[in-house]
């Protein structure tokens, strides 16, 4: 499934349904890209097209759309979204993305999840462990540690919803690592796209995803200034 803001999928800046949000628009007019990266069954095309409704909420254009292979429970997925502020005319796959989203921490050493996500890139990784222990200390090399975040999605949404599937809560430590959408944002699609406990679940560990990430970003670039 392909979702595009083209035309008649864009909101006007901070309405939705006629209604305004308390979101206003991102004055963020360049092309951004994100990659999801997990496994069948953990909504990763489900993700890439709710960050693309947030993305709408927003007044911008944006696309969402899953890369071909095998949609098997377990098996690899990948998804993409582009936000942009003007009108996108490309359908390609994503090779240099500026956000790397990985909802199963599994694939890290089994699918080349970093290829193309250059030094001034974000990384948000499901787990519950660290960096070092996941055997990625060395990213911080190359990118922004305060950009590289890991976040326990799967238990939380354990938490707030019963069920382990951590798409929604990843979005919600998106909003928090990059801005490329606003939280606000994210819990209107949710809403839109889900009803009664599940949206409610949903948006509640989106919320504390997006309250952790802050509080480890901030943790990091406290680190990033000692060390300047």
């Amino acid at each position: 499934m392909t979702v595009r803001a083209q035309g008649e999928h864009r909101v006007a800046a901070g309405e939705v349904d006629g209604s305004t949000t308390t979101a206003g628009p991102r004055e963020r007019p360049e092309l951004f890209q994100v990659r999801f990266h997990g496994r069948g069954g953990q909504g990763v095309v489900t993700a890439a097209e709710l960050l693309s409704v947030a993305a709408f909420l927003q007044g911008r254009f944006a696309q969402a759309f899953p890369s071909f292979g095998s949609e098997r429970a377990g098996a690899p997925v990948v998804a993409f979204c582009r936000i942009s502020g003007t009108e996108i005319r490309t359908h390609a796959p994503v090779d240099a993305p500026d956000a790397v989203v990985v909802q199963d921490a599994t694939l890290l050493h089994q699918v080349d999840l970093f290829n193309g996500l250059g030094s001034e890139g974000y990384l948000l990784v499901n787990t519950t462990h660290g960096l070092d222990d996941m055997g990625l200390g060395g990213l911080a090399d190359r990118l922004h540690r305060e950009r590289l975040v890991t976040v326990p999605a799967t238990d939380l949404a354990l938490e707030y919803l019963g069920r382990p599937v951590p798409n929604v809560v990843l979005l919600g430590g998106l909003a928090a690592l990059c801005g490329v959408v606003s939280l606000d944002s994210v819990v209107a699609a949710v809403h839109e796209r889900f009803a009664g406990a599940v949206a409610d679940g949903n948006a509640a560990a989106a919320t504390e995803a997006y309250r952790l990430v802050t509080a480890e970003a901030k943790t990091a670039n406290k680190e990033a200034a000692a060390r300047a």
